[in-house]
């Protein structure tokens, strides 16, 4: 096997990353300079202003990388850079620097798909640990603020490749937590803020039903024509829950103290859980409880039916929401019951990062698989 260093840079969303991984096994450095605080007062992600931080960040961030690794520009093997799915003008001020240093240091250009980083964030952990005989088919459930995906992988020699057999129909999870914790006047990002509040709370409270997806997903107005077929597909849908927490709201007349809880809270800079919970009652932390349960059930109970229809040997739960603790116990305790070993990210691999990107790319750098310097972001890229 080749040794390889490999410089990793990532801007799809919200954070600018850069890092160093050698031969997709061993994490030398890793960056990430995140955009919390210049989306917090909009309660999401700003493309524009997206695009600008990443501007502003991208030169430092990979200097940095590369310094915490004691490498240089001209050290490093080969350039990796995501390519899609993501923010189109924050993909494209990530690819355009990863160009420019490939073609003024004449070195190799990777284009990777930022889905399949988050599946390598996992299995670059692994092999750290020094576990490389993962048993397969591999169920992979990629779950985060703008994606929640099902793929059966399969390894083709040095490479993987992809099937996906369910994803969500509108919200992903990620941003279901987002704008559920918006609309409770929990702040953003909210995923972290239920995390620490749920346990707080009842989760029995509140019934929330199970989404009922009557019809075949049509998606050919994107320009993507999926093949029928008479295998089961196991698809999400968190927009019902969203409308529920919603009707919730009205019907029990809480619009008052939500937006007492959302300016109080503003005024606040790093809120703490103590002043978190000093303006939630009972009820709200009930609520809050009772969603994220109804979405741990969902994620685990159709991830691990789609596990036993395919009869898979090993799964995978990345993405930033495989940080969720209850979500990982869930998974964990259910798993093992099935006798399905589970395995996560750390935390700090699970969000957006470069070493994932980079560890991806190792195995394209030794097929040669380079791109051409003409190719372009895709915001839409589908993996396969």
């Amino acid at each position: 096997m080749t040794d390889a260093y490999i410089l990793g840079i990532e801007s799809s969303c919200d954070e600018t990353a850069a890092a160093v991984v050698r031969s997709g096994e061993q994490l030398i450095s890793n960056v990430v300079a995140s955009q919390i605080a210049t989306h917090q007062p909009y309660g999401g992600v700003v493309p524009e202003l997206a695009s600008r931080e990443h501007l502003k960040a991208i030169v430092p961030v990979v200097r940095q990388a590369l310094a915490e690794a004691n490498h240089t520009y001209n050290s490093v093997d080969a350039i990796a850079v995501t390519q899609g799915p993501g923010l189109a003008g924050a993909l494209l001020v990530g690819i355009s620097y990863a160009k420019a240093l490939a073609f003024a240091l004449d070195k190799p250009l990777i284009a990777v798909n930022h889905l399949e980083g988050h599946i390598h964030a996992v299995l670059l952990e692994e092999r750290q640990k020094g576990n490389h005989d993962l048993q397969f088919p591999v169920l992979a459930l990629v779950v985060s603020g703008g994606h929640t995906h099902l793929y059966l992988a399969a390894q083709k020699n040095e490479g993987w490749t992809y099937e996906n057999i369910g994803h969500t129909r509108d919200d992903a999870a990620g941003e279901a937590f987002d704008k559920v914790a918006k609309l409770l006047g929990l702040g953003y990002p909210g995923g972290p803020v239920i995390d620490r509040l749920a346990p707080h709370g009842d989760p029995t409270a509140v019934k929330f039903p199970p989404a009922q997806i009557k019809h075949r997903d049509r998606r050919e107005h994107r320009g993507v024509k999926e093949a029928e077929s008479d295998r089961p597909r196991f698809d999400f849908s968190y927009s019902g829950i969203k409308t529920a927490i919603l009707r919730y709201v009205e019907v029990h007349d809480m619009r008052a103290s939500i937006e007492e809880r959302r300016k109080t809270l503003a005024n606040i800079s790093k809120p703490t859980i103590e002043d978190y919970l000093a303006h939630c009652d009972k009820k709200i932390l009930g609520l809050v409880a009772s969603f994220q349960r109804a979405m741990v059930e969902d994620l685990v109970g159709k991830t691990l039916a789609a596990a036993r229809a395919h009869d898979v040997a090993t799964l995978f739960v990345t993405g930033g929401v495989a940080a969720n603790n209850e979500l990982r116990k869930t998974f964990e305790q259910r798993g093992a019951e099935d006798g399905l070993p589970v395995y996560f990210p750390s935390r700090p691999l699970s969000t957006d990062n470069a070493a994932m990107i980079a560890a991806a790319a190792y195995a394209k750098f030794i097929a040669r698989d380079f791109a051409a310097l003409d190719f372009s972001a895709e915001a839409s890229l589908q993996l396969r």
